[in-house]
Protein backbone atom coordinates (compact mmCIF):
# COMPACT_ATOMS: atom_id res chain seq x y z
CA UNK A 1 0.00 0.00 0.00
CA UNK A 2 1.65 3.41 -1.06
CA UNK A 3 1.90 6.14 1.65
CA UNK A 4 -0.85 8.92 1.61
CA UNK A 5 1.57 11.97 0.54
CA UNK A 6 -0.31 14.11 -1.14
CA UNK A 7 -3.56 16.24 0.74
CA UNK A 8 -6.12 17.88 -0.95
CA UNK A 9 -7.40 20.63 1.41
CA UNK A 10 -6.67 22.24 4.58
CA UNK A 11 -8.99 19.97 6.48
CA UNK A 12 -8.16 17.08 5.22
CA UNK A 13 -4.27 17.61 6.16
CA UNK A 14 -5.11 19.20 9.81
CA UNK A 15 -7.19 15.49 9.97
CA UNK A 16 -4.30 13.42 8.99
CA UNK A 17 -0.98 15.67 10.36
CA UNK A 18 0.38 12.89 11.18
CA UNK A 19 0.52 11.16 7.88
CA UNK A 20 1.52 14.56 6.26
CA UNK A 21 4.87 14.58 8.70
CA UNK A 22 5.06 10.72 8.95
CA UNK A 23 5.58 10.83 5.01
CA UNK A 24 8.03 14.13 4.80
CA UNK A 25 10.07 11.92 7.24
CA UNK A 26 10.63 9.28 5.03
CA UNK A 27 11.58 11.35 2.21
CA UNK A 28 9.02 11.24 0.30
CA UNK A 29 7.73 13.88 -1.70
CA UNK A 30 4.63 15.62 0.48
CA UNK A 31 2.24 18.00 -0.49
CA UNK A 32 -1.04 19.76 0.83
CA UNK A 33 -2.97 21.87 -1.43
CA UNK A 34 -4.78 25.09 0.23
CA UNK A 35 -6.53 27.47 -1.86
CA UNK A 36 -5.66 26.08 -5.29
CA UNK A 37 -2.09 26.74 -4.17
CA UNK A 38 0.63 23.72 -3.53
CA UNK A 39 3.02 23.77 -0.72
CA UNK A 40 6.02 21.03 0.10
CA UNK A 41 6.13 19.74 3.35
CA UNK A 42 9.60 18.46 4.22
CA UNK A 43 11.93 17.58 6.47
CA UNK A 44 14.14 20.53 7.77
CA UNK A 45 17.21 18.56 8.33
CA UNK A 46 17.14 17.11 5.17
CA UNK A 47 16.58 20.81 3.15
CA UNK A 48 19.25 21.95 5.26
CA UNK A 49 21.88 19.18 3.65
CA UNK A 50 20.60 19.47 0.42
CA UNK A 51 21.16 23.38 0.54
CA UNK A 52 24.47 22.95 1.90
CA UNK A 53 25.17 20.38 -0.93
CA UNK A 54 23.86 22.06 -4.01
CA UNK A 55 24.33 25.88 -3.09
CA UNK A 56 28.03 27.00 -3.52
CA UNK A 57 29.45 28.82 -0.83
CA UNK A 58 31.39 31.48 -2.41
CA UNK A 59 33.14 32.76 0.27
CA UNK A 60 36.49 34.38 -0.18
CA UNK A 61 38.68 35.22 2.51
CA UNK A 62 41.08 37.88 2.19
CA UNK A 63 44.07 39.46 4.31
CA UNK A 64 43.74 42.71 5.22
CA UNK A 65 46.00 45.03 7.62
CA UNK A 66 46.69 42.27 9.74
CA UNK A 67 43.50 40.99 10.05
CA UNK A 68 41.12 38.73 8.26
CA UNK A 69 38.02 39.56 6.00
CA UNK A 70 35.64 37.17 5.16
CA UNK A 71 32.50 37.63 2.64
CA UNK A 72 30.19 36.08 0.57
CA UNK A 73 30.14 38.38 -3.03
CA UNK A 74 26.70 39.79 -3.64
CA UNK A 75 25.34 39.28 -0.64
CA UNK A 76 25.63 42.81 1.85
CA UNK A 77 27.18 40.69 5.35
CA UNK A 78 31.11 40.47 5.98
CA UNK A 79 33.10 39.45 8.77
CA UNK A 80 36.58 40.46 10.29
CA UNK A 81 38.66 39.73 13.13
CA UNK A 82 42.13 39.23 13.80
CA UNK A 83 42.30 35.63 12.95
CA UNK A 84 40.98 33.17 9.83
CA UNK A 85 38.77 31.57 12.66
CA UNK A 86 37.36 34.40 13.93
CA UNK A 87 36.44 36.34 10.95
CA UNK A 88 34.64 33.12 9.80
CA UNK A 89 32.66 33.29 13.09
CA UNK A 90 31.61 36.99 12.96
CA UNK A 91 31.00 36.03 9.21
CA UNK A 92 28.39 33.52 10.60
CA UNK A 93 26.99 36.18 13.38
CA UNK A 94 26.60 38.46 10.52
CA UNK A 95 24.93 35.84 8.05
CA UNK A 96 22.45 34.84 10.91
CA UNK A 97 21.51 38.86 11.82
CA UNK A 98 20.61 38.65 7.71
CA UNK A 99 18.64 36.26 7.47
CA UNK A 100 16.55 37.72 11.17
CA UNK A 101 16.53 40.55 8.53
CA UNK A 102 15.52 39.38 5.41
CA UNK A 103 12.30 37.13 7.29
CA UNK A 104 11.39 40.62 9.22
CA UNK A 105 11.63 42.86 6.12
CA UNK A 106 14.05 42.19 3.31
CA UNK A 107 12.35 39.03 1.30
CA UNK A 108 9.98 41.89 -0.32
CA UNK A 109 12.91 44.17 -1.15
CA UNK A 110 13.60 43.32 -4.89
CA UNK A 111 17.20 43.36 -4.29
CA UNK A 112 17.39 40.73 -1.44
CA UNK A 113 14.57 38.74 -2.93
CA UNK A 114 17.03 36.29 -4.36
CA UNK A 115 18.53 35.11 -1.24
CA UNK A 116 15.77 32.86 -0.40
CA UNK A 117 17.87 30.13 -0.37
CA UNK A 118 20.73 31.90 1.33
CA UNK A 119 18.59 32.57 4.04
CA UNK A 120 16.76 28.90 4.44
CA UNK A 121 20.42 27.35 4.79
CA UNK A 122 21.43 29.82 7.51
CA UNK A 123 18.77 28.81 8.98
CA UNK A 124 18.39 25.28 8.55
CA UNK A 125 22.12 25.04 9.80
CA UNK A 126 24.23 25.30 13.14
CA UNK A 127 27.68 27.07 13.07
CA UNK A 128 29.60 24.00 12.69
CA UNK A 129 27.49 23.20 8.94
CA UNK A 130 28.33 26.83 8.64
CA UNK A 131 31.51 27.04 8.69
CA UNK A 132 32.05 23.79 6.85
CA UNK A 133 30.16 24.96 4.10
CA UNK A 134 31.55 28.70 4.12
CA UNK A 135 35.07 27.32 4.15
CA UNK A 136 34.68 24.44 1.50
CA UNK A 137 34.58 20.99 3.85
CA UNK A 138 32.76 19.24 0.67
CA UNK A 139 33.56 16.01 1.98
CA UNK A 140 31.64 16.62 5.62
CA UNK A 141 28.61 17.96 3.61
CA UNK A 142 28.46 15.12 1.16
CA UNK A 143 28.71 12.55 4.19
CA UNK A 144 25.80 14.69 5.82
CA UNK A 145 24.13 14.01 2.64
CA UNK A 146 24.36 10.47 2.67
CA UNK A 147 23.63 10.03 6.34
CA UNK A 148 20.10 11.80 5.68
CA UNK A 149 19.20 10.12 3.04
CA UNK A 150 15.94 7.58 3.81
CA UNK A 151 17.62 4.03 3.30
Amino acid sequence: MAALRHFDSYTETRKKLRCVFDAAQEGLVTTVTRDNERFVVLSADARGAELRRLLPSQAAVVAEAGGWVAYIPGVPVHGDAESFDDAIDDLIAGLREYAEDWNERLHAAPNHAGHRSLVELVELSDDAQLRDWLVGCADAVKDEARALTPA
